[in-house]
């Protein structure tokens, strides 16, 4: 997602200047920025963060770099390319401006080769070259993960998300959750919650996913921060497209363009559009899907965001093929073959072989659907694997080959069900039905399907007699996500009490 700042701090004292009145104007400007940042329009943020970091480029560097990486995060969720490497320029000083002396210094300066380093890296990430991005960004990361502040293991994790390096993400994330909670800085939290979610699902962590982002969303309406609540709703939608319903989809998804829009957080959309459309594909609409993605890969004023809309590409080939449309394999696919050579996604290697073999015909298509599945072997990804074992099986019974359709196939069901992805399995299932297959029938659903796998634990603990404190000890959770959850378990259920959830259950 985006990138937090090595010199984080949501508390308002921290921003005015340490002594006397100090050019008290930029700091309340840098006060109201922050505010808008993660409550408010991010252009707005974004020209009163970057004014700031101007402003007090002479007088007070650190504060101009801090308002300057808030330009960025603003730039970043707002979509503007522009901005953010203009936001990027305001970190160090120009190379012209210093005399020879007063540059070789710099140079010696351990602080100014860090920032340095820091805006190279991440002008070469924007840029797409992520060989060089990883020279300037890895010693960066390496210095950051050393750091107890909450704030700098942030920046870490989101570097290392944004190298592909998603298991350190994941790893100094989870560091940064804990620290968050040990300092008691409850500000921080739901943003450390989105991030760290984030990472799950790209790394197909999606239960994780959901549990981390309905604790954010259950801590964030103390601070209000609309944004972060948005950006965590986008989360919750795109794991509940994998595992979950349409209808849960659509209500987070909702909840966050509704913030969006006002907003203008182009990354939040850009996440829910992808949501409601890998809902569409899962449920049989590869026509809805189509409609939905086909603005955010296409160049034009719709395009998604600019740093996320290829991830989104084999959604909306696979869609495009199904919907029987016509997919411009000169442009689109050929674009996500360089984001798949960058390294930044380690499965978007066997997604591209999946989405040439899609478009290509005859024996062509067979070889790249092997590729692809031998791809997939060397990574941790089930349900993408499981997504071209249903592609490859599809493609199979299309063409009169049941027999090796149903392998396939009963892949595809196997690696759905080992994701908790149900509405896929279920899909997975009904062409293995077309293939020629005698499936036992399915259990018919009772009001506990409505539940998510942690809303039933902690449902099934209450009944059982476990106070709220109990659960949150059993389940490694704070006792207020655990209030949260159980409310939700109540609406959805129908029931008002623990008495009547306890006889809902034994029923």
């Amino acid at each position: 997602m985006g990138h937090e700042t090595t010199q984080e701090n949501s508390d308002h004292r921290a921003i005015h200047p340490v002594g006397g009145d100090e050019l008290p104007q930029a700091h309340a400007e840098m006060g109201q920025g922050l505010l808008l940042l993660w409550d408010g329009p991010v252009t707005d943020a974004y020209n009163l963060l970057l004014l700031t970091a101007t402003t007090l480029r002479t007088v007070d560097p650190a504060r101009s770099r801090t308002a300057g990486v808030h330009a960025t995060l603003a730039a970043w969720a707002g979509g503007d390319r522009d901005g953010y490497r203009r936001a990027l320029d305001e970190l160090c000083a120009p190379e012209g401006s210093h005399s020879a002396t007063a540059h070789d210094a710099a140079d010696r300066d351990p602080v100014d080769a860090l920032w340095r380093a820091y805006r190279d890296g991440m002008r070469c990430l924007v840029d797409g070259d992520f060989h060089r991005a990883n020279v300037f960004l890895r010693p960066v990361l390496g210095l950051l993960t050393a750091q107890t502040e909450v704030s700098s293991l942030m920046s870490a994790g989101t570097i290392a998300l944004m190298l592909g390096d998603l298991a350190t993400a994941r790893q100094v994330l989870g560091i940064a959750l804990a620290t968050a909670r040990a300092d008691r800085a409850t500000a921080l939290v739901p943003r450390v919650l989105e991030h760290l979610a984030y990472a799950e699902l790209r790394e197909g962590s999606y239960h994780q996913a959901r549990v981390h982002a309905e604790a954010g969303l259950a801590s964030v309406s103390e601070h209000g921060q609309r944004n972060v609540a948005a950006g965590l709703s986008a989360v919750l939608a795109l794991a509940a497209s994998i595992a979950g319903g349409p209808s849960n989809v659509a209500t987070h998804a909702q909840e966050a363009l509704r913030t969006a829009h006002a907003h203008g957080l182009s990354q939040t959309s850009t996440l829910a559009e992808w949501a409601q459309a890998r809902a569409d594909l899962g449920n049989g609409h590869a026509e809805h899907a189509a409609a939905r993605l086909a603005p955010l890969v296409n160049s034009g004023p719709r395009q998604g965001h600019f740093g996320l809309w290829v991830m989104t590409v084999p959604c909306y080939v696979e869609a495009a093929v199904l919907a029987g449309h016509d997919v411009d394999t000169g442009d689109v696919i050929d674009q996500y073959a360089v984001w798949a050579a960058m390294g930044a996604d380690p499965q978007a290697p066997a997604l591209l072989s999946r989405c040439r073999a899609l478009v290509a015909s005859g024996e062509r298509s067979e070889e790249l659907f092997a590729e692809a599945l031998a791809r997939h072997e060397k990574v941790n990804g089930p349900y993408e694997h499981a997504r071209t074992h249903l592609a490859y099986g599809m493609w199979l019974r299309r063409r009169r080959r049941p027999g090796e359709a149903r392998v396939q196939l009963r892949s595809a069901v196997m690696g759905f069900e080992q994701s908790g992805a149900d509405v896929w399995a279920d899909h997975a299932r009904a062409e293995l039905r077309a293939a020629g297959e005698t499936l036992a029938a399915a259990p018919e659903p009772g009001p506990l399907s409505l539940l998510t796998p942690q809303q039933l634990r902690i449902a099934r603990s209450v009944a059982e007699g476990a106070t709220n404190r109990e659960v949150a000890r059993q389940l490694s959770i704070s006792t207020r996500t655990v209030e949260y959850h159980l409310r939700n378990v109540f609406t959805q259920l129908g029931v008002r009490s623990r008495v009547a959830l306890t006889r809902l259950l034994a029923d």
